[in-house]
């Protein structure tokens, strides 16, 4: 695993690996409309939390694209999961704002809850085909303005499923050539 932290962003991080295993108070999952489970990290957060969080995910009726829905963890480290539907890349137009929506709704779910820390994977980056490039650099300007806005926040984890990923997110920070 691999951590990296860039002074001029003190409170952003970059994580390699599992986000069900961080110790935060939220992780972002990357679901579908329907809350109730999926491939990738929706899967992965599903199965950690155990059979509790998607009993607590039917009663949310679902998500529209761009919006945001908070559970408790369960079985997780993490005391909320705080599920988050990123748009299906169709080569441009709204998908951008969509995915800044994410984001910026997860964000705002975060500090209803009076959370200090949160980790968000790569939203629309798998099965939604989003570019990858382009989804981090959204992702660090929508983190980044939230900071700046004053969101109370100590600790954002990027954290990555692999170093592909993870390149992105560095060039993002100015961290190397990523």
């Amino acid at each position: 695993m691999t951590e990296v932290t860039r002074p001029a962003d003190r409170n952003i991080e970059l994580h390699l690996g599992d986000i069900t295993r961080l110790a935060v108070d939220a992780i972002v999952n990357a679901a579908n409309t329907s809350l109730l489970g999926g491939g990738g990290v929706d899967g992965a957060i599903h199965r950690a939390a155990g059979p509790d969080l998607l009993a607590e995910c039917r009663s949310l009726g679902g998500c529209p694209t761009g919006e945001a829905r908070l559970t408790r963890g369960y079985r997780l480290p993490a005391r909320y999961v705080i599920h988050a539907v990123g748009p299906v890349w169709r080569g441009g137009g709204e998908e951008d704002a969509l995915l800044a929506a994410c984001y910026s709704n997860a964000l705002a779910l975060a500090g209803e809850r009076a959370c200090r820390s949160i980790a968000f994977p790569a939203i629309s980056t798998g099965i939604y085909g989003f570019p990858a490039d382009r989804a981090a650099g959204i992702a660090v300007a929508t983190v980044r303005a939230a900071l700046a806005a004053g969101a109370l926040l100590d600790r954002v984890v990027f954290c990555c499923f692999d170093r592909a990923t993870l390149a992105h997110y560095e060039r993002e920070l100015g961290l190397g050539d990523g």
